[in-house]
């Protein structure tokens, strides 16, 4: 995915006011913008193939067809395929199962918060930034493939035993403003330890929110530098 590059999202839903809230959900991520919505079944199909989306949030229950057979038709008869978030009410294991079975890996249960939805458009974001960098033959190593597999590894880890999420948060946000930055630096603009700073920092490398390269330019021991992942959103 490349940088200014924004994906598709068309939304399916037959509640006029749900989906108006979806879209604002959806905008509000800089990665996403809404390029249609849709109320009916057989609508969704003929919008999805006008616009081709990158991404659908598909309701189940739709008027004249359900969510679940618009899912099926799209996978039928696209060439292209979009990714599918289901948003739908439906929480029976038989819905769940279906849409397992048609390759849907994000589900949410209604109703759901902005930051529930926007967790979903970080790891789509993470996938196609992973696949992006990677030439069609190169090798995968089994973290990557897991990740783009099952979804392993991306729900946020806890917080270590003295990290708290708003310190963090405000870490997180220093890195955007100050790429490339050590740890003393990153604690001054915190207002915290250099220690402190570098376990935060860490923490944000070990859950791929941030990335640490090494600083040869500078006397003595190579010094660490970070700078927040490229599919990384700050809370």
């Amino acid at each position: 995915m490349s940088a200014g590059t924004r994906l598709r999202v068309v939304i399916v839903d037959d509640d006029f006011a749900v989906a108006a809230l979806h879209e604002r959900f959806v905008e509000a991520h800089p990665a996403f913008e809404v390029v249609a919505t849709a109320a009916t079944g057989p609508l969704a199909v003929d919008t999805i193939a006008e616009h081709s989306p990158d991404l659908v949030l598909l309701d189940f229950y739709l008027p004249g067809m359900s969510g679940l057979e618009v899912l099926r038709e799209i996978r039928a008869t696209h060439h292209t395929q979009p990714e599918f978030i289901a948003v739908t009410a439906a929480r029976d294991a038989e819905s769940v199962r279906r849409a397992r079975v048609a390759g849907v890996r994000h589900y949410l249960v209604k109703p759901f918060t902005a930051a529930d939805l926007r967790s979903r458009l970080d790891d789509i974001v993470r996938d196609r930034t992973l696949l992006s960098r990677t030439t069609p033959n190169a090798g995968l190593d089994q973290n990557d493939i897991d990740s783009l597999m099952t979804g392993a590894m991306r729900r946020p880890l806890p917080l270590p035993k003295g990290l708290s999420a708003e310190t963090l948060a405000a870490t997180a946000r220093a890195l955007l403003e100050a790429p490339n930055s050590s740890a003393t630096e990153i604690g001054a603009i915190v207002g915290i330890s250099r220690v402190s700073s570098r376990r935060y920092l860490e923490h944000l490398v070990l859950t791929r929110r941030a990335e640490r390269a090494l600083d040869y330019g500078t006397a003595g021991r190579p010094s660490s530098r970070y700078r927040l992942a490229d599919s990384a959103t700050t809370p």
